[in-house]
């Protein structure tokens, strides 16, 4: 029996799953040590009160006869695409038809199996630095070359830095897909809609297609930050949009997404839409009755007030960040649209030795930046995801540190 030789040579772990082993055996070293997470992006603050109801009184529908839902639509219950519509698209003046919404139980799973819509040699894309996934899942089907050096031989690196308000340079002739994840995810920065619109007119003029996550759409604030790709006036002739409710609702342990592929999206005489119905009617059963019960009520009143009491908390935990560490004299960005903070390391520490640096002097969890790519050597991500007094307190020990 022959492997996928694509996926046998992907480089070391997995980022986050390389960083739990790393805490894991410090932890075992060090049973004392209080360690304090701003690693991986996971929620703290609870499902809120409008989500819980609403799963609670779907799980006691399924305990009845009449209430009772086995397999569900494929792509998703009307009354669950109709709020999306409703409430993400139709109120800033979008318009989108049931049959292009398809719900799924992640943004990650979307944009990992979205690649197999790509023809074996398409040219890919990506931001840099990336969300790792974006680059794994073409890897795994082969189209990215060799690994060499710490980055890929046929995969087109967009450099996001300082030195260019890490907004990327627009890609090579012949690419056929970009990635584009607003706001950032790692560096918590954003495009304003004419940078975004720069990418749209690109896609049009090349006939390249833009996949575009918004999985952190609700941390934006103020009119000049698109929330959604589709308010760039051409954007359904060439973007597909990937949007999750695990930021937005607190969703990472509940597992509920949508994604976005207009009608109008045609290339090489094929209808995305309905290769992506049929890939998805194939290989996807659905997210639970319950489940979508539960991202309906994100929509209504109650859930929208209490979701967004959640971010604004999240928010204030990157303010904290943002601000303390710029005050001890570090570079950092990101951070005000975004649950994500960006910094530069400091002196020439990379990445992984300021990871090492934290977790021993600080007993504080981040993200190394070249993890996500060339362009992130010398960089570090951390999240607001944590407590209120804990992110405090990880900024206090971070400063005593640096």
């Amino acid at each position: 029996m022959k492997i996928n030789q694509n996926l046998a040579a992907l480089p070391a772990g997995y980022l986050f799953a390389e960083i739990a082993k790393r805490v894991k055996e410090y932890s075992a070293a060090h049973p004392d040590a209080d360690i304090l997470r701003l690693g991986i992006g996971d929620v703290t603050l609870p499902l809120v009160p409008a989500v819980v109801d609403a799963m609670k009184a779907a799980a006691d529908e399924m305990g009845t006869l009449s209430g009772f839902h086995g397999y569900g639509p494929d792509f998703g219950y009307d009354w669950l695409i109709d709020a999306i519509i409703a409430g993400d698209y139709t109120s800033r003046g979008i318009e989108m038809g049931r049959d292009e919404v398809f719900v799924s139980d992640g943004a990650k799973s979307d944009v990992g199996n979205l690649q197999e819509l790509f023809g074996p040699d398409a040219k890919i894309a990506v931001t840099d630095p990336v969300y790792p996934v974006y680059v794994d899942s073409n890897a795994m089907a082969g189209r990215l070359g060799a690994y060499e050096n710490g980055q890929w031989t046929n995969l087109n690196y967009l450099p996001c830095t300082a030195e260019n308000g890490f907004v990327p340079p627009l890609p090579e002739d012949g690419v056929d897909v970009v990635y584009l994840c607003y706001p950032n995810n790692p560096t918590g920065t954003v495009l304003t809609k004419e940078q975004l619109k720069v990418f749209v007119d690109w896609a049009l003029a090349h006939n390249a297609l833009i996949v575009y996550d918004a999985a952190y759409k609700a941390f934006i604030s103020g009119p000049d930050i698109p929330r959604s790709i589709y308010e760039i006036p051409g954007a359904k002739q060439c973007a597909m949009e990937c949007c999750s409710f695990s930021k937005t609702a607190g969703f990472t342990g509940t597992r509920c997404a949508y994604t976005v592929v207009p009608k109008e999206l045609v290339f090489d005489g094929v209808s995305l839409n309905r290769v992506w119905g049929r890939r998805q009617a194939t290989k996807f059963n659905g997210v639970s009755y319950v489940t979508q019960k539960a991202a309906a009520a994100v929509y209504t009143e109650a859930g929208q007030k209490q979701i967004m009491e959640n971010i604004a908390y999240y928010r204030e935990n990157a303010k904290v960040i943002r601000e303390g560490l710029a005050s001890a004299g570090m570079q950092v960005f990101g951070g005000e649209h975004a649950p994500y903070i960006w910094l530069k390391t400091p002196g020439t520490l990379s990445g992984w030795d300021f990871f090492d640096l934290l977790l021993d002097k600080a007993h504080v969890v981040g993200t190394p930046g070249e993890g996500f790519g060339p362009s992130g050597a010398g960089y570090f991500r951390l999240t607001a995801f944590n407590t209120l007094e804990k992110t405090r307190e990880a900024v206090r020990r971070i400063v005593e540190v640096v």
